[in-house]
């Protein structure tokens, strides 16, 4: 804590809540927030389900099928571009309401599609919502505390598997019974859930700081205080950034407050779209945004190539032909569980860096033995070996990628390294698929290996370490 001009004492948003601790408040926050990622992974999972119904009943093509989904990472193209900005122009609330009505309403009205047209249409614009659901675990990390952020936000990234597990689950109950429309209005319901709750859930503290909406932080700030039964710091917030670090390299934290100091004068008067994309853009944050990029790119790239090699590698296996798709689904998601526990264990131990790089690079060295032939339960094991690495990977990256941006284009620039991991997902069908039917299996395990290895470099090369950090 320290004092401003007046000589009134204030503190700042993260000793606040240090002070607050991971409360009553939190845990709710979680459930909440958490629901919307489950909402978000059951939107995108659940064309894996409808596909070759719909295919089958409307007589389209493989290829009109396959556009269904390819439409759907266009939408989120311009979605998580459009959710970034507006979220740090309007507000993590305006954000969080874009995403829950955009996936939400399109995705019920997809259920009455009359035609291949109407349908493709409307999941392009759920594809827009979907691209902006990275504002929701950046929303819950901005109020928990900088001791605790990187396990909790990895608590956080569980309910993206959990979606997927309860989409099959719930593909395997319908789609038999009902028929692939009633997958879709029911897939929707969540978001709806959200919307009637979401006057519950106040405004970022942050962001009302960054702002200067003081008084409306501290109103926030004090609410937490009630549920958690806890007490503020004397004094009020402020949305300046503490000057003395004993506990890291004087030289990092230099970068972390000319950073926020240039952003201020800038963004806070202005309000505009163009200086938020300035700020990310800036001297001191072009290093880490380049080689986020790279590391999205890689992730999102390994992650659906390993799906692709996983479908496979399975597509021999044994199972009644109306029963595999949802077990298969089922066996792998639960696959991610084990990278995520090591995550959470980690993270806010040896570092996001680290930890970062070390699932990387356990995930290349899963990957590499399947450039050989190996027995199919071998491949199978290691396979899911590495995408539980790499699904830990992910969940260290929401974490570390909202804290290195300040709170002024935070939204913008994990949206932008959205984009750049989307394009990833778009290319590792098309080269995967393009290899194994020409069996190339050793090729797209060269591929994979590299883009990793090449992400694991990157992580050694990130300037900030940002465990136990203050975020501004």
């Amino acid at each position: 804590m320290a004092g401003d001009a007046s000589g009134a004492e204030t503190y700042t948003t993260d000793e606040a809540l240090s002070r607050l601790g991971f409360g009553r408040f939190q845990a709710l926050l979680l459930g909440f927030l958490g629901t919307g990622w489950v909402a978000e992974a059951m939107e995108v999972m659940l064309l894996s389900f409808v596909g070759p119904s719909m295919k089958e009943e409307w007589g389209v093509s493989g290829a009109a099928e396959g556009l269904i989904t390819s439409v759907v990472f266009a939408g989120m193209l311009l979605g998580a571009c459009v959710g970034g900005l507006g979220s740090d122009r309007y507000g993590r609330r305006a954000g969080f309401l874009f995403t829950a009505i955009v996936s939400g309403v399109p995705g019920l009205l997809c259920a009455f599609s009359p035609n291949y047209a109407t349908l493709l249409a409307l999941r392009f614009v759920v594809g827009l919502g979907l691209g902006a659901s990275h504002v929701l675990p950046t929303w819950f990390l901005e109020f928990v505390p900088a001791e605790s952020r990187g396990s909790w936000i990895v608590v956080f990234t569980c309910f993206w598997t959990l979606g997927t597990i309860l989409e099959a689950l719930l593909a395997w109950a319908i789609m038999p019974i009902l028929g692939w429309r009633w997958l879709l209005a029911l897939s929707s319901t969540p978001c709806f859930i959200l919307l009637i709750f979401s006057s519950v859930i106040p405004e970022s503290p942050r962001y009302l700081c960054s702002r200067g909406k003081i008084n409306e932080a501290m109103l926030v700030l004090e609410r937490i205080a009630r549920m958690n039964n806890k007490a503020l710091p004397p004094g009020t917030v402020t949305s300046e950034p503490k000057r003395i670090d004993d506990n890291y390299d004087p030289s990092v934290t230099t970068v972390l407050l000319m950073t926020e100091d240039r952003l201020d004068d800038d963004t806070s008067t202005k309000s505009n779209s163009k200086s938020i994309f300035k700020a990310f853009w800036s001297r001191d944050l072009i290093r880490s945004t380049l080689l986020l990029w790279l590391v999205y790119f890689a992730s999102y790239f390994a992650y659906y190539g390993l799906v692709y090699l996983i479908s496979e590698l399975s597509s021999g296996r044994s199972q009644p032909k109306d029963s595999s798709l949802y077990i298969n689904v089922l066996v792998t998601s639960f696959a991610e569980f084990p990278g995520l526990l090591l995550a959470a264990l980690l993270v806010d131990r040896i570092g996001r860096k680290v930890t970062m790089g070390g699932m990387i690079l356990l995930c290349c060295a899963f990957l590499a033995p399947l450039a050989t032939q190996l027995r199919e339960d071998l491949s199978i094991i290691l396979l899911f070996c590495a995408r539980s690495c790499v699904m830990g990977c992910f969940a260290v990256l929401h974490v570390y990628s909202p804290e290195i941006y300040p709170t002024s284009c935070r939204n913008t620039g994990v949206g932008f390294a959205s984009i750049i991991g989307r394009i990833g997902s778009i290319v590792a069908p098309l080269t995967t698929t393009a290899l194994l039917e020409n069996h190339h299996q050793k090729e797209v395990v060269l591929v994979m290996d590299l883009a990793l290895f090449l992400a694991g470099v990157a992580c050694t090369l990130f300037p900030l370490e940002t465990k136990g950090r203050e975020i501004h």
